[in-house]
């Protein structure tokens, strides 16, 4: 994940600041609590099928993905949660611990804007106890992702 991460211009402190949790967290609220930050700074790692290709979706924790109002703003017909192996075949990792970065090809990413109101933000690092910090801009450059709302009404 380091070399990823690295290849995608991440600065090396958010690579060494990495950390493994003594245990895995389901959620947004979980990962903020075990780390004592802002449930909006955790940018949830949300895999999505498009027309049977990958999207993912780096959300804040803080709130829901509308996936109609993201169709919308990409303009692509309609977008559905993926299933475990759909993730694991697109990522190579599992839900739970999907990273940014690091997959077998690079997929299509949207970061939630909604992750700029933080000066860090904490992504998944490919397993479920992983962890790292980074920045909104950072996620968008290591990604290649593109900015866009994914909470409906704004």
């Amino acid at each position: 994940m380091a070399e990823a991460l690295r290849g995608g211009g991440a600065a090396s402190g958010s690579i060494e600041r990495m950390r493994v949790l003594p245990e895995a967290v389901g959620t947004a609220r979980a990962a903020a609590e075990e780390l004592g930050v802002a449930v909006g700074q955790i940018a949830n790692s949300l895999v999505f099928e498009t027309d049977g290709a990958p999207l993912l979706v780096l959300a804040s924790g803080a709130h829901r993905v509308d996936t109609d109002t993201l169709a919308a703003t990409l303009g692509i017909g309609s977008i559905r949660r993926a299933d475990p192996k759909f993730v694991r075949a697109a990522t190579g990792q599992v839900i739970g611990g999907v990273a940014p970065v690091g997959h077998p090809s690079r997929l299509r990413t949207v970061v939630d804007t909604a992750l700029a109101g933080y000066p860090e933000v904490w992504a998944a690092g490919g397993i479920p106890h992983a962890v790292f910090p980074t920045t909104y801009h950072e996620l968008l450059a290591v990604t290649g992702g593109t900015a866009a709302a994914v909470a409906g009404g704004g």
